[in-house]
């Protein structure tokens, strides 16, 4: 869960500076803010994918406890 919201929290980063950038009309600023957004967007995933994982494995202990 936490690298789900550390990936939401880096994805609003990159919005505002790529925002930011488009409106000094900084390229390599407005770049990089959406080089963050996918940065967040992959933290994002990677939190989730562990998160299921984690699920799936508690399910499978309890399936073999309780035969």
């Amino acid at each position: 869960m936490e690298d789900q919201v550390k990936g939401e929290m880096k994805k609003a980063e990159g919005k505002v500076k790529e925002e930011f950038g488009k409106v000094v009309g900084d390229r390599s600023t407005e770049w990089g803010g959406k080089v963050d957004q996918l940065k967040g967007e992959v933290r994002k995933k990677a939190g989730e994918i562990e998160q299921k994982s984690e699920l799936e494995e508690e399910s499978e202990e309890a399936e073999s406890t309780n035969p």
